[in-house]
């Protein structure tokens, strides 16, 4: 009789279902929360390489220093990444019009609380058009 009693008493089940479920939720949210620190950093990248173009297409054409140092100036992201602003990278077209290659990277090492993830490097580049 007390082995039926057993079979039918289910209390305390929903407790250990949540402490099999939790972690998992857990590092699930937090990992949410790098991939949005990341799309933050796209978006300070992005704006970087759009003032960076501005500045670039004025004449008479800024030196290479000066658009850097204003790409530097506007890029935003949060720790723990870091960016990394490339000298602009002059050329010229088949038929002789002049460009500037800019390129902003960015690099941030990921954890999962209590592991540590991947490091995620992402760089966009934006080819900016210069009158001579």
């Amino acid at each position: 009789m007390k082995h039926r009693i057993l079979f039918r008493n289910e209390r305390g089940a929903a407790v250990i279902e949540m402490a099999f479920a939790l972690p998992a939720l857990v590092i699930l949210i937090w990992g949410i929360v790098q991939l949005g620190l990341m799309f933050r950093a796209m978006a300070g990248i992005q704006h970087s390489l759009g003032e960076g173009a501005r500045l670039a297409t004025i004449w008479p054409q800024p030196t290479d220093d000066a658009i850097e140092t204003k790409m530097e100036e506007v890029v935003y992201g949060i720790e723990p990444g870091s960016f990394t602003i490339h000298p602009p990278s002059p050329g010229l077209t088949a038929a002789g019009e002049a460009y500037l290659d800019l390129q902003v990277s960015y690099t941030q090492p990921t954890n999962l609380l209590l592991l540590p993830g991947p490091t995620i490097s992402v760089s966009r580049s934006k080819r900016v058009w210069v009158s001579e």
